[in-house]
């Protein structure tokens, strides 16, 4: 059975051809164009429409969703936490300790094995499609498209800064002043592969922060992001002399967490569709909590 996605015209929109709002809006290919075209996958407002027809405020016009012949990566059972689900997109909660998809030698046991699993058993064939990534030990929300036109148009919302990542990191210290920005370009370290680090060479770099909580020795967080470079949280974070708790890439161990204390708690967008603000939180996982837990009262001020 094919499947279609709807698309009500805003009065921004009327005039253009359906041609030029499939290229400029929904940021559709020409070859995408001609498949559409070929596999009779253009209605406006219920019947058939060429691609030269102008459009008007409020029609609907629905596009044929052209489907996937794989997953793109083998599925494989595991757990998987939906956070939230409809025709275009999914937004699932990493937990720590896992890839967000294959790379390397890593083949297995990722997100996006355990997703197309998920996909498989509602008989739903869909290339895995992750619009950002998070570090193996970073947990918290990611989001997947369902399709290529759904990808496109979450790609260019992140472009735009209208899709919107919130943070939450436990860092060693009281960071001063309290809320601010930091602007620190970001490029390869300069003796080690794996890490970045602040460079004038580097890439801009942008990072908003926001203290949450004080503790004794110990801050909570709130952050997000106008760029995203590699680390860019973790580094940004070391730079300052604030370094996240268990960071032992970018400060050193801690007892009281075996990773990065670091979790991606939102994430918001624009729906694909209704243009609505769709805000989704994931929970803090146990061992973030147990780290709260076990510092001292947080301080009053």
């Amino acid at each position: 059975m094919k499947s279609f996605q709807s698309h009500k015209i805003l009065p921004e929109h009327a005039g253009l051809t359906v041609e030029n709002y499939l290229k400029q809006v929904l940021q559709q290919s020409g070859r995408k164009l001609q498949k559409l075209t070929r596999q009779k996958g253009l209605f406006l407002n219920g019947k058939p429409v060429y691609l030269q027809r102008q459009l008007k405020a409020n029609d609907t016009l629905r596009v044929l969703v052209l489907e996937d012949a794989d997953y793109g990566v083998q599925p494989e059972p595991g757990n998987i936490e939906i956070l939230y689900d409809d025709d275009y997109l999914l937004v699932v909660n990493k937990p720590p300790y896992q890839l967000v998809h294959p790379t390397g030698q890593t083949t297995s046991g990722t997100l996006a094995n355990h997703l197309a699993y998920h996909l498989a058993n509602r008989a739903i064939i869909s290339t895995i499609r992750p619009i950002h990534r998070l570090d193996r030990d970073t947990s918290g929300c990611v989001i997947f498209a369902k399709n290529a036109s759904s990808q496109t148009l979450l790609e260019q919302q992140l472009k735009d800064r209208t899709l919107k990542r919130g943070y939450l990191a436990a860092v060693n210290g009281h960071i001063q002043p309290p809320s601010g920005t930091i602007n620190a370009p970001i490029g390869p370290h300069a003796k080690l592969p794996n890490r970045r680090a602040v460079s004038p060479q580097g890439e801009p770099a942008i990072t908003h922060y926001h203290t949450i909580t004080k503790f004794a020795d110990m801050s909570l967080l709130e952050l997000t992001l106008d760029t995203g470079r590699t680390h860019q949280i973790r580094v940004h974070l070391s730079h300052l002399g604030h370094p996240i708790f268990g960071d032992k890439m970018y400060g050193t161990r801690s007892p009281l967490i075996s990773r990065q204390a670091l979790h991606a708690s939102t994430v918001s967008f624009e729906h694909l569709v209704s243009k609505e603000l769709i805000t989704v939180t994931a929970p803090l996982p146990a061992d973030f909590k147990r780290l709260i837990d076990s510092c001292n009262q947080p301080l009053r001020e």
